[in-house]
């Protein structure tokens, strides 16, 4: 599962190890420039800076036809989306022209290097290797008719289950993609609203145009404290027997989404 726990709070794993690692590489390195070579500290800024700009660059260019379609979503970081293999190629740029100027300071470098990708890896390790919560038995209320649903009462298919709210910038900005991909047959969306009337969110799916089959209302945000999700939206994907896959915390990318159902749809589809 890709979720880490503190306390009563919850952060998306893969975020987490690499904003902790981050840090650790440059407090590491700042404490070596101070007591070793002071070019390793704007070495460490510009090795962080080019190499998140390496890392998106190349996870756009992996997804050309999708980000052709939006080029405005290159610039859109907060969804997430970027690629290792760009931010250590950014990494190496900075760290030639540290070689060129202060080839004596790579050993340093190499250990702050080393302490942000064993904070990075043991936390991702950490994470993997625990089991997410299982699916509760609340009944919560679907927004049309009169029947219930419970998460774990279901019927053994995968499931992409949504926390939203209408107040919620980002819900609303990613309504209409996770509308579109609702219409899979093989994978069932429901859409928990969090804390809101009836009334409210049948007006806001008017307004929006949006048809949605499964919404649920959840009054008292119970989904939420169940999967300790801090803030909305929260995605998560739900194997068969109700378990989470993975969770994804804040507006979800096309690219994003289209990997999370990879993991949860059947493997022996023709």
């Amino acid at each position: 599962m890709n979720v880490m726990t503190l306390g009563p709070l919850a952060f998306a794993t893969d975020k987490l190890a690499a904003i902790l690692g981050i840090m650790v590489f440059l407090v590491v390195g700042s404490l070596l420039a101070a007591r070793y070579d002071r070019r390793l500290a704007p070495w460490t800024t510009s090795a962080v800076v080019s190499g998140l700009l390496a890392a998106r660059a190349a996870h756009v260019l992996s997804h050309i036809d999708s980000f052709m379609e939006e080029p405005w979503r290159a610039v859109y970081v907060w969804q997430g989306g970027f690629s290792w293999i760009g931010g250590l190629f950014g990494v190496a740029i900075a760290t030639y022209f540290l070689a060129r100027d202060a080839r004596k300071t790579l050993p340093f470098a190499a250990i702050s290097m080393a302490s942000g990708l064993f904070v990075w890896f043991a936390l991702t390790v950490l994470a993997t290797s625990s089991e997410g919560p299982v699916a509760p038995r609340i009944a919560l209320a679907k927004l049309e008719g009169t029947q219930t649903l419970s998460l774990a009462d279901r019927n053994g298919r995968p499931a992409v289950v949504n926390l939203w709210a209408t107040w919620c910038p980002p819900c609303r900005r990613e309504m209409p993609l996770l509308a579109e991909f609702a219409s899979q047959p093989d994978v069932d969306f429901i859409f928990a609203n969090q804390g809101e009337s009836a009334a409210v969110i049948r007006s806001y799916l008017k307004d929006a145009g949006l048809a949605l089959e499964t919404v649920l209302l959840d009054p008292f945000g119970d989904l939420s404290r169940h999967y300790r999700a801090v803030g909305m939206p929260v995605t998560l994907f739900l194997n068969p027997d109700g378990t989470v896959e993975t969770m994804h915390f804040g507006e979800i990318s096309r690219e994003a989404l289209t990997a999370a159902l990879a993991k949860i749809l059947p493997t022996d589809k023709e």
